[in-house]
């Protein structure tokens, strides 16, 4: 029967962790608790430490449990490795540029002075120096998987954390190598070998941008011009892990690959469409990387050792949290970005893991000791949630006024034009001559691409997608205004906005009154028909020709106008709230 079972691991790996995604994710959002607790309590509980213990006792538990836990490794490396690529895609060359202070400065004081801290006091608690400065080293990295994805990157605490956490993967590399020249057997080879890495990976990196800047733009053209999310997906999925190929083959982490791909691609007008469309990936491999972690959780090991892991795990927390915050405050941070940051980032990382296996590799450390941390790690990884809720507690506290400036986030209200053609140009420039910000997406790319050498904002994106209104900044925009001639994606999008925002005013093109009354229906706070608003101006030229006064003549144009939109919402059949109705985009002043 248990053979049967195992017959099939995969398959039923696949169950598990789709289920966990397909209950986790909707029960600890209805809680408001981040899913990353939840992948982690899977995973310890159908984990070889978990009810894999009691297979062999209950076959139908193999259903249920990780049988092959090795296997799923490769999946939560491409996580990390879509995590790096989408964190690229919200850079920039130029906002990388302007980070570079805090990179190679913060980043590499922050990394230098907590390894060089923790190996002194793994020094006096009679570790060897050698395996003390392996272990401080992995412990002084902070979880890029989890740390960005609670913070942002916008955000005071998300541009800091950034800052280390781009250093940090920068150092890893050296760090492996490090370990090797370190090892009791090592000679020369081991330095030579890092030299040839580095400039080998440097001229990749170079080729990656040059040929990059040229190419991607076109391949990601040519998708959109398809239609084809297949496509669209297909090209993206090709760029990162054909980056990330490019710099593994030369010695250099995938990781580096995938975030200069996403640099790359940032510069292009797609990056939203490509950030969007890999999302879901995305998050379903970062599933799978906690889930391991969990896995890798022993409780009968802890329960043992209970008293010095908690110690541990103490220890290197508040020793990490304290340092980080105290960097911080040296570079000028608030105190509430100096303490929220701290504590947040106090948890050792993923790469920890990987450091500590090359640290045992190199015969730097036992395999009890890297045991013991391994469990330290994953302990701390665990309550990384739980460190950046009790960080923004702490955070207000210390500082309960807020930021004044300088630390805020760019973003501003901006209204969002949905289809940015002919109509949509013209009403992105009347916005600008009365000084109110906009942003334009549209599906079709070569209007985007013309739209953005004439000086227009827009942005390549399927505005029928959530997540692509959502980072236009759906949830702050003043208005919405639709001008796409579609006019079943019309009705469904003005649904859909109404549904979100019930306040937003919702302004829609129509095509005639027909339509319009659909609108209107749908949810729409203002709809005008083509057909009447040319009519309208038909009336007013012939009336003005005629020798009639402009003044009487704009009077009577706004009345029928009005006359015409109640003969259309009765038609619709709206309950319109008054205030919707009179809502219009006026100039301040």
């Amino acid at each position: 029967m248990a053979a049967e079972l195992s017959a099939t691991p995969m398959l039923s790996d696949a169950l598990v962790i789709l289920g966990a995604a397909g209950l986790v994710i909707p029960i600890f959002a209805r809680f408001r608790i981040t899913p990353i607790i939840g992948f982690l309590m899977v995973g310890l509980a159908v984990g070889p430490y978990g009810l894999g213990r009691m297979v062999y006792e209950y076959p139908w538990l193999a259903h249920f449990t990780i049988t092959d836990p090795e296997g799923l490794e490769p999946f939560a490396e491409f996580g990390i490795i879509l995590l790096l690529f989408t964190i690229g895609l919200e850079l920039s060359f130029n906002r990388l540029w302007s980070m570079r202070r805090l990179v190679f400065g913060l980043g590499a004081l922050e990394l230098l002075v907590i390894s060089g801290l923790l190996a002194m006091v793994l020094t006096m608690v009679g570790q060897y120096w050698t395996g003390a400065l392996a272990l401080g080293l992995a412990l002084a990295l902070s979880s890029t998987a989890l740390v960005l994805p609670i913070s942002g990157t916008t955000t005071p605490v998300g541009r800091a954390a950034l800052s280390m956490l781009l250093f940090e993967d920068i150092a890893i590399v050296p760090i492996i190598f490090l370990m090797g020249a370190m090892a009791p057997y090592a000679n020369s080879d081991g330095v030579d070998d890092m030299m040839q890495t580095i400039w080998l990976g440097g001229l990749v990196i170079i080729a990656m941008l040059v040929i990059g800047r040229f190419a991607l733009p076109r391949l990601f053209a040519q998708a959109a011009r398809t239609k084809s999310p297949e496509l669209f997906l297909s090209a993206s999925l090709l760029v990162v892990i054909g980056a990330s190929l490019a710099t593994s083959a030369v010695g250099l982490s995938p990781i580096v690959g995938a975030l200069v791909a996403g640099l790359l691609i940032a510069e292009t007008e797609y990056n939203a469409e490509v950030e969007a469309i890999t999302e879901p990936f995305k998050g379903l491999a970062l599933g799978v990387f906690l889930i391991t972690v969990g896995m890798g959780l022993d409780l009968a090991t802890i329960w043992d050792n209970l008293w010095s892991i908690l110690a541990a795990v103490v220890g290197v927390l508040v020793l990490k949290a304290l340092v980080t915050g105290l960097l911080l405050r040296m570079m000028g941070a608030r105190r509430s970005t100096a303490t929220e940051t701290g504590i947040l980032m106090a948890s050792p990382s993923e790469t920890t893991l990987i450091v500590l296996t090359a640290a045992t590799q190199a015969l730097l450390i036992q395999p009890g000791t890297a045991l013991f941390w391994q469990i330290v790690t994953a302990i701390g990884l665990t309550v990384t949630p739980l460190l950046a809720t009790f960080g923004r507690l702490v955070a207000r506290k210390v500082d309960p006024l807020p930021s004044q400036g300088g630390e805020g986030t760019s973003d501003e209200p901006r209204v969002i034009i949905i289809g940015f053609g002919r109509v949509g140009r013209l009403v992105a420039d009347m916005l600008t001559v009365h000084g109110k910000p906009y942003i334009g997406i549209d599906s079709d790319a070569d209007l985007i691409m013309a739209a953005r050498r004439d000086g227009y904002n827009a942005r390549f994106g399927n505005a029928a997608r959530r997540d692509a209104l959502d980072r236009l900044g759906l949830e702050r925009a003043p208005a919405v205004v639709m001008t796409m001639d579609e006019p079943i994606l019309a009705q469904n999008l003005t649904r859909k906005l109404r549904a979100l925002r019930p306040d937003l005013p919702i302004i829609a093109r129509a095509r005639d009154t027909h339509h319009a009354a659909l609108l209107y229906r749908s949810g729409a706070t203002h709809a005008v028909p083509e057909t009447v608003e040319s009519s309208l101006q038909l009336s007013e030229s012939v009336l003005v020709d005629l020798g009639v006064a402009v003044g009487p003549v704009i009077a009577s144009i706004h009345q029928k106008r009005d006359e015409l939109r109640g003969l259309i919402m009765e038609e619709g059949a709206l309950d319109h709230k008054p205030q919707l109705r009179t809502r219009t985009l006026r100039p301040e002043g």
